[in-house]
């Protein structure tokens, strides 16, 4: 999978939160996105996954132009902002209603992934009894869980203890191997050097610098 920003723009109430964005997202990296709040990450991910309809520019995977020819990545996992489940349902019965959408996946990979993450796959518990952290572990899950060829997670380590974000990094570096294309943005420059390939930062909506980043994982 190859991704290509084309000089994206895009208004919001007359503020510009994406400025004449060009960039290039191969498979088998992971690309760290960093910068202040209102600095266009967020933005920049959900352009990619096709959540906001761009003022100029267009975004293409592979082939096909998003908007055009498809709406969204056909292969894809998401977190962005604060992830929805359905609160009076298990963290199972969640994964297991997001996994008929495509059906490609079923039981026992579910369960597995709900482990990986920390999570009990047994936890009778809904996951309004969930705490932040326990939810951000199942977002994780629900992104990863069908091996798709592109992730984009939105801080991916917010409300985790250190335990989950040694956890999290374990799992971003298995999906590296599998050549999955993977892009995060965090507020914590210890994830983006950890475990980016190319680190770029954003301001005021445009792509500032971009720099390849030898010393990953040191």
């Amino acid at each position: 999978m190859k991704i290509k920003v084309e000089n994206i723009e895009k208004q919001i109430k007359g503020n510009e939160v994406l400025k004449n964005v060009s960039f290039e997202f191969e498979c088998g990296k992971v690309y760290g996105i960093y910068g202040r709040n209102g600095s266009g990450k967020t933005m920049l991910m959900r352009s990619i996954l096709g959540l906001i309809n761009l003022d100029s520019g267009k975004i293409m995977i592979d082939e096909d132009e998003i908007g055009k020819d498809i709406d969204f990545p056909q292969s894809v996992g998401a977190m962005i902002e604060n992830p929805g489940f359905f609160p009076y349902s298990t963290g199972y019965e969640n994964l297991k209603l997001l996994a008929e959408i495509k059906n490609i996946i079923g039981e026992q990979e579910i369960r597995e992934m709900i482990n990986k993450v920390g999570l009990d796959d047994k936890d009778k518990r809904t996951v309004s009894k969930y705490s932040l952290g326990m939810r951000q572990r199942l977002a994780i899950a629900q992104a990863v869980m069908e091996k798709p060829k592109l992730l984009v997670l939105d801080e991916p380590t917010n409300a985790l203890d250190e335990e989950g974000v040694e956890m999290f990094r374990k799992i971003i570096k298995e999906e590296v191997k599998r050549d999955a294309l993977i892009i995060i943005s965090s507020h914590n420059k210890e994830d983006i050097d950890i475990l980016s390939d190319v680190k770029i930062k954003m301001e005021s909506g445009k792509i500032v610098d971009v720099v390849e980043n030898d010393s990953k994982g040191e």
